[in-house]
C-alpha cells in the first residue's frame, strides 16, 4: 500500500481509502506535505496525534464533489464563491466520517476529527490545539516547493508574485510560533532557489 514513510497501519488504512477522493487539485501531494509538517507541529507543540494525523489526511477530501472547473473560484486571492468552499468542507466530513466509520475508528475521536474537517477553512479561530495544528499543516504547504509552484501556476502569478503573497501572510495565518518559524524558513529556502 502506498502511503508515507513510517505510517501508523491505522493511518495507512485510512489514506488508501481517502485517495480515490485525493485525485483532484493536487490533493494527494497535498495530503502527503501536510502530513509530514503536522507530523512536525505534534513534536513540537503537543496535540493528540490520533486527531490531528486522521483529521489531516481527510481535510480535503470533499473537493472530489466539486467539479475541477469550478473548483479555483472556491478560494484563494481571486475566490468569487465562498459558499463553494463551504460545499468542500460538508462534503469532506460526510467522506471522512465514512471512512473512519470503514476503519472502525473510535467514536469519541470520529466526533472531534469531523468538526476539524468541517470548518478548517471556513472557521478563522481554532477550536482546540488539534484544529490548530491542522489548520496551521494545511497552510503550511502552501510554502514548500510543491504548493509554490502550483499555487502560482494556478492563480496566475509569477513565482515572486506569490512568494510576496505569501511573506504578507506569515504573521496572520498561523496559530503556533511553530509552523510561523517553519514558513519562515521554508520562505527563506524557496527564495534562495529563485536567485
Amino acid at each position: 500500500m502506498i502511503g508515507f514513510a513510517g505510517m501508523d497501519e491505522t493511518f495507512l488504512k485510512i489514506f488508501h481509502l481517502a485517495r480515490p477522493y485525493l485525485d483532484t487539485r493536487g490533493n494527494e501531494e497535498h495530503t502527503r506535505i501536510a502530513y509530514e509538517f503536522a507530523s512536525r507541529l505534534l513534536h513540537e507543540e503537543g496535540g493528540e496525534p490520533l486527531v490531528v494525523l486522521p483529521a489531516i489526511i481527510l481535510h480535503d477530501v470533499g473537493w472530489k464533489s466539486i467539479p475541477e472547473e469550478l473548483q479555483t473560484t472556491a478560494f484563494g486571492p481571486g475566490q468569487r464563491d465562498r459558499a463553494l468552499n463551504r460545499v468542500h468542507e460538508q462534503e469532506g466530513e460526510r467522506i471522512a466520517g465514512e471512512i473512519l466509520r470503514a476503519v472502525n475508528y473510535p467514536p469519541p475521536l470520529i466526533e472531534e476529527i469531523l468538526a476539524i474537517v468541517a470548518g478548517h477553512d471556513s472557521i478563522q479561530e481554532a477550536i482546540s490545539i488539534n484544529d490548530a495544528l491542522v489548520k496551521d499543516s494545511d497552510k503550511l504547504w502552501r510554502y514548500s516547493e510543491h504548493g509554490l509552484t502550483l499555487l502560482a501556476k494556478r492563480f496566475g502569478m509569477s513565482r515572486s508574485q506569490y512568494m510576496q503573497r505569501l511573506r504578507t501572510k506569515l504573521e496572520v495565518w498561523f496559530f503556533t510560533r511553530t509552523a510561523e518559524r517553519i514558513a519562515a524558513e521554508e520562505l527563506q529556502l524557496r527564495e534562495r532557489a529563485t536567485t
